[in-house]
């Protein structure tokens, strides 16, 4: 029988804002006995006042203080001592959970004494309507092997600003880091653009309609390597607009019955180490409900058994940000534990409300840690492959300058790579230090583990 003890949901927070006023209240709100609850904020230094707002307005709170901003692995504040607790979650600040997402996660956790953690749907707070766009593509020079549409770099609903919010589902580039310190995604000729056109339940709500149809004014600013037509379709049919080298707004009427997107429902492993989102950028309505095993689990909700914690350890303290939840997945896995999906346990998460789109200090760190991730705990060759691909790369961005509009040499994505590469050669040392010890604790063969990794993503 598994105990009884407090269930312990832990907030990371650092200059949080009305989001972790938001997460906490809907902490309280679930549908779990009180006296079995313990909600703690850990706060990385924060100058906002959002902690001190928390301690006030909820005083069966515990805020924990960091002295420094210690990035995600701050939460090992709150996770070194689990005495009496029965399970750990984790919730970002800038998510909130439904009543009855506790429940089903716990009911996993007492059925199966192997899995070390659960997680649930995690689904962006907001709703979508989509835009597809189509058109040639060229390549833009001979050391950039790409076949680029043209490069979304901006996006307005109804005139206020979306982009920041706004999902490339199909057919993108990635976000990449501008020169002005923007952030642009180029496509491959063909893309699905999810406009968000209600930010969350309250705006959806408030403009009472929300799973209803609905008309929106969109504009969304494109360019080219060349000019060319490129056609846009918002659900009345083709608009056919030309798109030169210079970017451009384009205005167009998008309809349709918003939908929801979910976010994550674990994690996997690309075979070329990139950790993904599993489910990302799926209709929820076109989502499956089974629960399922999963390689990994996501930091942003999810529910820990303190036993996995106790003996494969917490976060690693010096990767501050991204990649932790991934090493940590790993790290059990190769000690025996399995993860679950629980699809009944349904978050929200505000899309880049905390690092960003295409942040250059959260892509550095993303880049960094995915390779210290891998030399830690991947197969030797793999590691090596990552590290010498990423290398070569790097050295391929810096030759050939800047994309399309990017500015002036070596570019905004050679800097940002060059910068994680400093970052990954000044880690290497302890990281293969840290490799040797846990290859020595792996009890699970390379094989069973890569097993799980999904196909690379086609250049």
């Amino acid at each position: 029988m598994v105990g009884t003890g407090s269930v312990r949901l832990v907030v990371l927070n650092h200059d949080g804002g009305v989001q972790l006023e938001r997460c906490v209240s809907s902490l309280l709100a679930l549908d779990w006995p009180s006296d079995e609850l313990d909600v703690v904020v850990v706060d990385n230094a924060s100058s906002d006042g959002s902690a001190d707002d928390v301690e006030r307005r909820h005083p069966d709170v515990r805020v924990e203080r960091n002295a420094t901003n210690l990035g995600f692995p701050g939460n090992n504040a709150a996770l070194a001592d689990l005495s009496g607790v029965r399970y750990v979650g984790l919730v970002n600040n800038d998510a909130f959970v439904e009543p009855g997402w506790l429940r089903p996660l716990v009911d996993a956790l007492d059925r199966e004494e192997q899995l070390g953690a659960v997680n649930g749907t995690l689904l962006f707070d907001a709703r979508f309507v989509e835009i597809r766009v189509e058109g040639p593509s060229a390549s833009p020079g001979p050391r950039d092997r790409r076949r680029l549409g043209v490069r979304i770099s901006g996006l307005r609903v109804d005139g206020e600003d979306r982009w920041r919010s706004a999902l490339v589902l199909d057919g993108g580039w990635g976000p990449e880091p501008t020169s002005g310190g923007a952030v642009a995604e180029w496509t491959r000729g063909w893309a699905r653009l999810a406009v968000p056109v209600m930010l969350g339940q309250a705006e959806a709500t408030a403009a009472g309609r929300s799973g209803r149809s609905g008309r929106w004014s969109v504009e969304v600013e494109l360019s080219a390597v060349d000019a060319h037509l490129v056609r846009l379709d918002g659900g009345l049919g083709e608009v056919e607009v030309e798109v030169t080298t210079e970017p451009a707004w384009y205005r167009i009427e998008v309809a349709g019955q918003p939908f929801e997107v979910v976010n994550n429902a674990g994690n996997d492993l690309r075979a070329d180490g990139y950790g993904l989102d599993r489910g990302f950028g799926v209709r929820r309505s076109e989502w499956a409900t089974e629960a399922t095993e999963v390689f990994g689990w996501c930091g942003g909700a999810v529910l820990l058994r303190p036993s996995f914690l106790e003996q494969v350890g917490l976060f690693e303290e010096s990767f501050f940000l991204y990649y932790e939840d991934v090493d940590l997945s790993w790290r059990g896995r190769a000690r025996g534990w399995r993860y679950a999906y629980v699809p009944e346990a349904v978050a929200h998460h505000v899309h880049a409300a905390s690092g960003g789109v295409a942040n250059p200090m959260a892509m550095r760190f993303a880049e960094r840690n995915r390779l210290v991730t891998l030399v830690r705990n991947a197969p030797a060759p793999m590691a090596v492959r990552a590290v010498v691909g990423f290398t070569t790369a790097t050295a391929s961005y810096a030759l050939r300058g800047p994309g399309p509009g990017d500015g002036p040499p070596p570019g905004p994505i050679a800097r940002r790579r060059l910068g994680a590469l400093g970052l990954f050669l000044r880690a290497l040392p302890a990281a293969l230090g840290q490799r040797r010890r846990l290859r020595a604790l792996q009890r699970v063969p390379d094989a069973e583990l890569t097993a799980w990794f999904v196909p690379e993503r086609p250049s």
